[in-house]
């Protein structure tokens, strides 16, 4: 068994990142789940690394990275819709070039160039350190590059990055999967899983506190099996009392766990570590046993249950999500009334919710009994009915309630118009705020204490009646947020500041290229 390189990977400045008028730029466009997102700041550390540097929104870039998704419905059609798009920006653009990366990549990777040849690069999930080398060697032969890695080499967080956020950063502990559900492309795509050392994944931690974050989500394809590859079932409840203890981390979460291997001891790790936030997403998929089955899920609906009632008896304000799939193959009207009690007896806070589509390469893809479109369709909606009023009604308990809001950037699409801010809660509950007139501002990473005075089924609203100013906790992540900013200004940050953001991390967040 080999084990992929753990050690911080450097990337070379490559000539293609130099066009005739200074650096090239980039955009990176991520279609999928957290840890593609998570893939995609190490894409942009990569390219950064080696010269170029993200466009401004509104201009076009000169080089377009896609990261796929091969999970998430109609990932093709998007892929390939947006790629014809491009197609006519790049023929009017001299010199741009077009990279696809990811899952769908590696599934498709023949596919891709035969359906857009116009396309310059093609690259899996095992070697997207591999970017900045193919664009210069695409650029240099003239021709399209095309590398598909069978296996992880390197741990994508031994990458440079280019973190989206200060005060928040993603942090990697495995990649793969050993389950084998039926429904899911991602074993065969990402591989068996990988667990990283313990002490690599909390050093990357501290570093990413040093830089400023507070608040950090651990990732996996199963994050709570890990500690699988080196014989330690509970290895996971220990990382998260070993990462509760780093000094200036108030926020640690994760994701997704799967309920198989859901154990006590990890229940009682976030009950009993004060960083670990009230919240828990645990994919459900099915309500019903017999479909559970069908999908190689190895719970049924009473564990699933018995995890969130042990979960909220240890942790009574727990807010708790799930991913369900309707219409997978030979699920009745009797098999979806099971997902719809259980839906009703969990009380999620809210649902990612699909409809079952076909992904080649899967036992499900080849099954009896393909529920018709229509059926699939008229089940979703019901389901979605069913959630969105729950979702409300769980909102509704938080009235009145006061909550620590870590505040954020961009995730309300009205707060211009209603000159309100926007944070998550502890439970990662999404608040909309009002910013009084008179009050000082808080900035991104700082935490402000609001109490809510509307629930809606997807947010809330914490207004102040009596226009008194924002309650406002100042944080190194806002600091850090002050110094971004004049960095970005090109204002000079004194040298040797502790917890300087850095515009490029090498794997390791308090280091910078070229320093």
């Amino acid at each position: 068994m080999t084990t992929p390189v753990s050690t911080p990977t450097l990337i070379a400045p490559s000539p293609a990142a130099q066009g005739s008028d200074g650096p090239r730029t980039y955009e990176v466009r991520t279609f999928g789940c957290q840890m593609n997102v998570h893939d995609s700041e190490r894409l942009s550390g990569s390219l950064e690394s080696a010269g170029y540097v993200r466009a401004e929104a509104g201009t076009e870039a000169d080089v377009v990275v896609i990261n796929t998704c091969a999970v998430r419905d109609n990932a093709a059609g998007k892929l390939y819709g947006t790629l014809g798009h491009l197609k006519s920006r790049k023929d009017a653009h001299a010199g741009m070039q077009i990279a696809v990366g990811g899952c769908l990549a590696q599934m498709d990777k023949d596919a891709v160039q035969q359906k857009a040849p116009w396309v310059d690069v093609v690259f899996g999930t095992h070697n997207m350190g591999s970017l900045p080398g193919m664009l210069e060697r695409a650029r240099h032969n003239g021709e399209a590059e095309l590398e598909i890695l069978e296996s992880l080499e390197i741990f994508p967080s031994t990458l440079p990055t280019k973190r989206d956020s200060v005060h928040s950063g993603w942090v990697s502990i495995s990649v793969g999967c050993n389950n084998t559900c039926t429904f899911c492309i991602v074993p065969s795509l990402r591989g068996k899983e990988k667990d990283r050392r313990p002490g690599d994944i909390l050093n990357e931690i501290r570093l990413l506190v040093d830089d400023g974050a507070i608040e950090v989500t651990l990732l996996g394809q199963n994050v709570n099996s890990y500690g699988v590859e080196f014989g330690d079932r509970l290895a996971f409840g220990k990382l998260l009392r070993a990462a509760g203890e780093i000094a200036g981390l108030e926020r640690i979460r994760f994701t997704s766990p799967h309920p198989a291997a859901f154990t006590d001891d990890v229940i009682a790790a976030m009950a009993e570590t004060p960083a670990v936030m009230p919240q828990l997403h645990m994919p459900l998929q099915s309500g019903s046993d017999r479909i559970l089955k069908a999908m190689r899920r190895s719970y049924r609906s009473e564990k699933f249950l018995g995890i969130l009632d042990r979960v909220r008896e240890r942790i009574p304000h727990a807010a708790i999500t799930t991913d369900i799939i309707v219409g997978f193959p030979g699920e009745t009207e009797e098999d979806f009334q099971e997902t719809l009690r259980v839906v009703e007896a969990a009380r999620f806070s809210s649902a990612f919710t699909f409809q079952y589509s076909i992904r080649e390469g899967t036992p499900a893809a080849t099954m009896a009994d393909q529920v018709p479109k229509a059926v699939v369709q008229e089940r979703y909606e019901r389901l979605i009915a069913l959630q969105d009023r729950i979702s409300a009604e769980e909102n509704q308990k938080q009235l009145g309630r006061t909550l620590e809001v870590l505040v954020s950037t961009g995730e309300g699409k009205k707060d211009a118009e209603t000159h309100r801010l926007t944070g998550r809660a502890e439970d990662n509950r999404l608040v909309h705020f009002e910013l009084p007139a008179g009050s000082p501002v808080p900035r991104p990473g700082d935490v402000v204490s609001v109490t809510v005075t509307h629930a809606a089924p997807f947010h809330l609203l914490a207004d102040a009646p009596d226009g008194a100013p924002l309650r406002i906790r100042r944080t190194r992540a806002g600091d850090a947020w002050d110094r971004s900013q004049a960095e970005s200004c090109g204002v000079p940050t004194p040298a040797g500041e502790s917890g300087a953001p850095r515009a490029v991390s090498l794997g390791l967040p308090t280091l910078r290229v070229g320093v």
